[in-house]
């Protein structure tokens, strides 16, 4: 009963992505320092709760494109893995992908249902897509993990997409991820500590915020791997921070 689901689903919504450059600046932040500084913007919790890296040292930031998944009502959906596959949404989350996007998934938190497999993720990584974040699982994992494609889930599983407890029903609209709304076209950053999102208006600001947190660490790295002292040198204390000036200015001359 496919064609039932098809008359009650939302419309999505259309993605505006910034330029590429915004999420390669957010990459090279890192999720730690974002979430820290997305609080003192008055964002207090933008981390995607579950999913972590199915390969470590992945490192991915885009636009969100959304998918949303409900429980599943037979009455509603009755397909198996192949039948009417154009009409079965995740695989539409996936068309419109392009260059540095982001796949971000709320399966959830279901531990039973194999969202994607090598196939579709394959076909997202030939059109370019940086990640995908499904707060559920995925399945086919060892050869997803040879992929040009980061991906942060709860877990792996044989079954497929609709197999059990949940179906896709919309693409493309604001979702719930692991307790995180998030709004098509959001920012998703991602690496080991696991993904977070950061709402396009504000991507400017913390990229701003967030460099200079980025840098003055460095400086205080590299003191405390001497000795330093924390009190001084983490956070930044203001005596520490001509010494601070002077490292950065001797850097920018390098």
């Amino acid at each position: 009963m496919i064609s039932e689901l098809e008359r009650i689903r939302p419309t999505g919504l259309t993605i505006q992505r910034p330029p590429r450059t915004v999420s390669d600046r957010l990459a090279k932040i890192g999720t730690a320092t974002i979430s820290s500084e997305l609080n003192r913007l008055g964002v207090r919790d933008c981390h995607i709760q579950g999913p972590m890296s199915l390969v470590r040292g992945r490192v991915a930031a885009g636009p969100a494109l959304t998918l949303q998944f409900m429980p599943k009502r037979e009455d509603l959906f009755s397909g198996g893995e192949y039948d009417n596959p154009d009409l079965q949404l995740h695989r539409h989350v996936m068309y419109p992908a392009e260059a540095g996007d982001m796949v971000v998934v709320d399966a959830r938190a279901d531990m039973r249902s194999g969202i994607f497999g090598e196939m579709m993720l394959t076909y997202l990584a030939g059109r370019g897509g940086t990640g995908v974040v499904v707060d559920g699982c995925i399945r086919d994992a060892s050869a997803v993990a040879g992929l040009d494609l980061g991906v942060w889930v709860r877990g792996v599983t044989p079954n497929y997409h609709a197999q059990t407890s949940i179906i896709p029903f919309a693409v493309n609209v604001p979702i719930a991820c692991g307790n995180a709304f998030v709004v098509p076209g959001d920012i998703v950053v991602a690496d080991d500590d696991g993904a977070v999102v950061v709402p396009a208006r504000l991507a400017e600001a913390v990229i701003e915020a967030g460099g200079e947190h980025a840098e003055w660490e460095e400086f205080s790295r590299q003191r405390l791997s001497e000795g330093g002292d924390m009190r001084l040198y983490y956070p930044l204390a203001d005596e520490a921070r001509a010494e601070y000036e002077a490292w950065r200015a001797g850097r920018s001359k390098a």
